[in-house]
């Protein structure tokens, strides 16, 4: 007689279907954002493309191309286990600095005198080193996470990555996108469960640092100055800041309508991309305006739920960190309209056209329904755990609790 007990058990895998896979309040958001980012992209571009010679809907044409190629990447991303990451992200972060040090090189400059883009401008590696930077200091965190106390093996290294990362930003120049990196990070370090001591003297070193690139850097001077004179009398603000609170102004309540903005024609710079936000204040009212910041703040609020139901806290971090980063994007976009904080570069998640941002942040968005989905497939196998019982992104000191019983072997 065969002993059962010693016979192998074939472990059944339970497999979803792709309606399952499928985070349905997350997508439902994104596509909404997208959908009323068409919209508004057409609203704010349609003239400029017109003079230029090209068709009216040459800019919202590209921006659904772009949509659909970072729709195809996001339900690549759904499907693919994110542990598996770890044996790209290091080619991927290293391939990221060298297009950063290639914008640096041979990028061609803009009309500001700013080295943005490769080819023509068609490609800037500055957006998708946020995510890369957000998915590469998840795995590395994860596998310092016993050390993350001791200087010399973890915030000092840390530092060194973003550091890297956000000085070759810098140098392009992009002090948004650089400043977007370092924040990035020590938000990625606190999740983590970094000491609030560590945090605090890097708060002080950065702020030291920032200082002095404001005093050595004349377009960072000139924004800060702006903005303070901007918060003392709003008739002091920089020329975008006027024409982005004209448009609000104009917009009241219930907006002037769509497609009838005036200011994206006569004087409200970048429309389509920086400014879209006051196009839609202008066109859509405030009841717009909110309209779009209830989206985020949903978006916020479904990102937090998938990293709290994560199987395992690399899961966490990635979900966290990938919905920390649009949500501070969207902020400050938002932010710098009504001058809240210094004029910044940041486009509107899924609303500002361009392809680089566009299809970075779809990408987020499958890393995002990827951890939903692994949180799915681990519940249908351990049905009755609970294993996170209370909201808490940070790993805290966890000595005395139960180790996550899916730790991914490559991590160490």
């Amino acid at each position: 007689m065969i002993n059962a007990a010693a016979a192998p058990v074939k472990k059944e895998v339970k497999k979803l279907s792709l309606r399952e896979s499928i985070d349905l309040p997350l997508a439902v958001i994104v596509f909404t954002l997208f959908a009323f980012g068409l919209l508004m992209v057409y609203s704010a571009s349609w003239q400029f493309a017109s003079g230029n010679g090209n068709s009216e809907y040459l800019t919202v044409i590209k921006q659904f191309g772009f949509g659909i190629l970072g729709g195809v990447a996001a339900l690549f991303l759904t499907f693919f286990n994110y542990h598996k990451f770890q044996r790209w992200i290091v080619p991927v972060m290293a391939v990221t600095l060298v297009l950063l040090l290639a914008v640096v090189l041979f990028g061609q400059e803009t009309e500001f005198g700013a080295k943005r883009g490769l080819f023509n401008g068609s490609i800037q590696p500055s957006e998708p080193a946020k995510l890369v930077i957000v998915v590469y200091l998840s795995f590395w965190l994860f596998s310092k996470r016993e050390v993350l106390d001791k200087w010399t093996f973890g915030l000092i290294p840390m530092m060194l990555i973003v550091g890297v990362t956000a000085g070759l930003i810098l140098t392009q120049p992009d002090v948004s996108a650089a400043a977007t990196i370092i924040f990035l990070g020590v938000v990625m370090f606190f999740i983590a469960g970094g000491k609030m001591k560590q945090l605090i003297i890097v708060g002080v070193v950065t702020a030291v640092i920032g200082f002095l690139i404001v005093q050595v850097n004349q377009n960072a001077m000139t924004r800060l100055t702006d903005y303070w004179s901007g918060l003392q009398n709003p008739e002091n603000a920089s020329d975008h800041v006027k024409w982005s609170l004209e448009a609000i102004i104009n917009g009241g309540v219930f907006g002037v309508g769509i497609g009838r903005s005036t200011t994206k024609f006569i004087g409200l710079p970048v429309a389509p991309t920086d400014s879209i936000f006051a196009v839609i204040a202008e066109e859509t009212g405030l009841v717009g305006a909110f309209f779009v910041i209830m989206l985020y703040i949903l978006l916020l609020w479904r990102g937090i739920t998938i990293a709290n139901r994560a199987k395992d806290d690399l899961g966490k971090w990635l979900a966290s960190g990938v919905t920390l980063w649009i949500i501070i994007e969207a902020a400050i976009n938002m932010g710098v309209i009504v001058n809240l904080v210094p004029f910044a570069g940041n486009a509107l998640p899924f609303i500002s056209s361009g392809g680089s941002s566009l299809v970075t942040v779809m990408a987020g968005i499958g890393i995002l329904m990827g951890v939903a989905r692994a949180s799915k497939l681990q519940q249908t196998s351990t049905e009755g755990t609970k294993q996170h019982a209370v909201v808490d992104l940070r790993r805290r000191d966890r000595r005395g609790s139960v180790s996550s019983p899916l730790r991914p072997s490559g991590n160490r």
